[in-house]
């Protein structure tokens, strides 16, 4: 942590594919019409099937896993989604060091539309060492 300061960030991003779909759908048991249905996601006027959530939520844990370092886990995050994303939407997740206490790190995390910039998911997490 003493390499860290505050303000430092990390981006990661990638396009959201039907094959990552049916494997968080395989990891979650969630069988919910918009996520694995798109017949049934256009007809509720999506403009394909809707990705999961937690999707973004997942990229964002590799943005700050790769701020912080692999010596550091998440104990705690919150997620707010404004809008959905859709199987096809690439995603820039970053994570940004927002407060660095003791043997704590908060991070403020933003997942965007890429290139759009949209805002798709918002939160934060705060770190803390494994050994902790």
């Amino acid at each position: 942590m003493s390499t860290l300061k505050t303000g430092d960030s990390f981006a990661f991003r990638k396009t959201i594919t039907v094959a990552e779909q049916a494997m968080f759908t395989g990891i979650s048991g969630n069988l919910g019409g918009l996520y694995v249905d798109a017949t049934r996601a256009r007809a509720l006027g999506a403009p394909a099937q809707v990705a999961f959530e937690l999707i973004a939520g997942a990229m964002a844990s590799t943005a700050l896993n790769r701020l912080a370092g692999p010596e550091w886990r998440i104990r705690g995050v919150s997620f707010e989604f404004p809008v959905p994303v859709h199987i096809g939407n690439s995603i820039a997740a970053r994570a940004e060091v927002t407060t660095l206490s003791g043997t704590e790190i908060t991070c403020a995390i933003t997942c965007t539309l890429n290139p759009e910039g949209t805002i798709v998911a918002t939160g934060s997490a705060q770190l803390v060492p494994y050994a902790a």
